[in-house]
């Protein structure tokens, strides 16, 4: 893509959002009751392509149970809330009641200045295993060493490892042992653990490109496209959602070429409704992590708010609270009915009607439409 004359002495790239490209619909329509909306990591399967976001307003061991049921994945903040409070609903409630977001925002980080109990690690984990689904947890790469022998012996089945920005190699200076320095090597890291790793966020070629070089099963693609990102305006990264995706598609071509293995992209944020979904597809996703559109259910933990993990950060948050309300319970969002022409209810029915429209009936087939930009 021809690069933009920003002044005399830089350039960059054109990038673009879901909201500024369209699905073309081809010669073949078909029956939504005959799309497949399934996809498959390592030796799972899910029905729905869906994943929880690891936001603690978002998934609760309860919330990721009923989402596996219905055939996502919920994916439970493995420092966050859940593991640092045995009981942490009157802390949700507390957080619910405060109207002022700066506020809250402090008290978001007192709340998480708690320390993280391994033991309710693994009596999470084991919670959601119980349920009959696939239990997915998330940890920030400082973090994942220090507890990769917990979620072991809980047997995790799914790994993320997931930051605002994640690299092949990530170099973390711990303050409890002064002088270490030693990095995160994420290709020696992944390939000695005994189950499938998802890592991210990137928004760049190179960057998907490496992540897939660790062994990743897959990567999450998304800098500062989410609803409660700040990170664009605080850290000044990030990069428009149909474009990061895309390069990612491109990057795992070339790794499928190299190495004949085929690593998911999973699109991390900047969606709201369906029709967000089934244009992350055509753009390459093969799955997306969902925060704000199932923040919205009635049984979501953080009651109408959700925030990123950022936002506790004690000396610089990033991610905003924000105030979503509720619409329904999380089947209606997920399958319907939807009373109005929102967009934010009957996910899956909307994503299923786009690719009957566009005559595909699987996820990798609804990769090969066709885009346009819209002026």
């Amino acid at each position: 893509m021809a690069e933009v004359e920003i002044g005399l002495g830089k350039s960059g790239r054109p990038a673009y959002g879901l909201d500024d490209i369209a699905i073309i619909p081809s010669r073949r329509t078909r029956d939504p009751t005959d799309v497949d909306l399934s996809w498959e990591i390592d030796a799972f399967r899910f029905d729905l392509p869906i994943m929880a976001s690891a936001m603690d307003g978002v998934t609760s061991p309860g919330t990721a149970i009923e989402l596996g049921r219905a055939g996502g994945v919920g994916v439970l903040n493995l420092e966050g809330i859940w593991v640092r409070y045995d009981d942490p609903a009157p802390l949700l409630a507390e957080l619910a009641e405060i109207a002022d977001d700066d506020v809250a925002t402090r008290r978001i980080q007192e709340i998480y200045a708690q320390p993280v109990d391994r033991d309710l690690i693994g009596r999470r984990v084991r919670e959601i295993r119980d349920g009959g689904v696939v239990s997915c947890g998330a940890v920030t790469p400082h973090s994942v060493e220090e507890l990769t022998e917990v979620i072991l012996e809980a047997e995790l089945d799914l790994l993320v490892i997931q930051g605002t920005v994640v690299s092949a190699e990530h170099v973390t200076r711990s303050t409890d042992e002064p002088g270490n320095d030693e990095p995160l090597n994420l290709k020696t890291f992944v390939r000695r653990l005994d189950l499938p790793v998802i890592v991210g966020g990137c928004s760049s070629y190179q960057a998907a490109l490496h992540l897939m070089r660790t062994g990743a099963a897959g990567v999450l693609v998304g800098v500062g496209s989410g609803r409660t990102s700040s990170t664009r305006r605080v850290l000044g990264t990030g990069v428009a959602q149909a474009t990061a995706i895309a390069d990612a598609r491109a990057a795992r071509m070339r790794h499928l070429d190299e190495t004949g293995v085929y690593v998911h992209v999973i699109a991390d944020g900047g969606m709201v409704t369906g029709g967000d979904i089934a244009k992350a597809v055509v753009c390459g996703a093969d799955a997306v992590m969902l925060g704000a559109p199932l923040a919205i259910a009635d049984e979501a933990p953080g009651r109408g708010y959700h925030w990123g993990p950022a936002a506790a950060h004690p000396t610089l948050p990033r991610g905003t609270r924000s105030h979503v309300g509720t619409r329904g319970p999380l089947a209606q969002i997920l399958a319907g009915p939807a009373p109005d022409d929102r967009g934010d209810l009957n996910l899956m029915g909307a994503l299923r009607r786009a690719m009957a429209l566009c005559g595909h009936a699987t996820l990798k087939e609804l990769q090969k439409a066709e885009l346009v930009v819209m002026p």
